[in-house]
């Protein structure tokens, strides 16, 4: 019996993510990456103690990463920072779709109309990553700059999410991630987050109310590709005192009219 050759590019051990075949010392200096991007300005001794690495090999990880612009380190008090070259290495993720670029019209339009901040996300790691965001000139306002994370169950962007996901996925998630209490009224069960989305997928639309940060809603809705299926979220996020619930049915037209125009301009589908 002829054996199915294997795709191009993958070595036999391609599925075997033991310890033997990932490089430790590139394990380690990712490992530093994702701590700087959590704390930006942080001294060697406090890499260290964060990332439970030696002095010396933090160090060297630095200098290495430091060679590429990976990294950079700011005079005087030596404060390690994350360097251009991680940008413009991290900012390819956002070519390999177009809804980025498709959305940017739709988010200048949603901000001008609501007056709050537009933010559009994706799902990457059972998480709501934000990918853009165009903010509201008002004093007090919503910020999630680009390459923040939030969990899916107290976002908007998530919920919206969660609300077209099959329900077995949306318990994978759950049981993945748990649900964090950040308020009063986070849902911590999954029978709650369950009623909720019901109620998100009957409207079209998704509202965090206080969910995550008290004083702060989003409303928010979702993106689909040529299969119907949700690929991302577009939301609105403000002041609970200038975003009432009493204006979410309007708010929420206006954001799920703004979504579908993204999803038809990416050449998606309403399921």
């Amino acid at each position: 019996m002829t054996q199915a050759p294997r795709p191009r590019g993958r070595p036999r051990a391609f599925n075997d993510k033991t310890d033997q075949n990932t490089v430790q010392a590139l394990d380690r200096a990712l490992a530093l990456l994702t701590i700087m991007a959590a704390k930006p300005g942080m001294t060697l001794s406090e890499l260290a103690s964060e990332s439970g690495q030696a002095v010396a090999s933090v160090f060297r990880a630095l200098v290495t990463m430091q060679t590429h612009g990976i990294v950079e380190c700011e005079e005087p008090g030596q404060i390690w920072h994350i360097g251009p070259g991680a940008f413009r290495v991290g900012s390819t993720f956002l070519r390999r779709t177009k809804v980025v670029e498709r959305s940017r019209q739709s988010m200048d339009s949603l901000m001008r109309e609501t007056g709050e901040t537009a933010n559009l996300g994706v799902e990457v790691g059972d998480e709501v990553l934000f990918l853009s965001q165009v903010e509201t000139h008002e004093a007090i306002r919503a910020f999630f700059p680009p390459g923040t994370k939030a969990p899916m169950h107290v976002s908007g962007i998530g919920k919206a999410l969660l609300g077209w996901y099959p329900e077995d996925r949306v318990r994978g998630i759950i049981a993945r991630r748990g649900m964090e209490r950040f308020t009063t009224l986070t849902h911590t069960s999954e029978s709650s987050l369950l009623r909720d989305l019901a109620h998100t997928r009957a409207r079209g639309f998704a509202i965090d109310d206080q969910e995550r940060a008290e004083g702060m809603r989003c409303v928010a809705a979702p993106i689909f590709n040529s299969h119907g299926e949700p690929v991302a979220g577009l939301s609105v996020s403000g002041p609970a005192f200038r975003m009432n619930l009493s204006e979410a049915s309007r708010l929420g037209a206006t954001v799920r009219s703004a979504a579908d125009r993204v999803t038809e301009a990416t050449g998606g589908m309403q399921p």
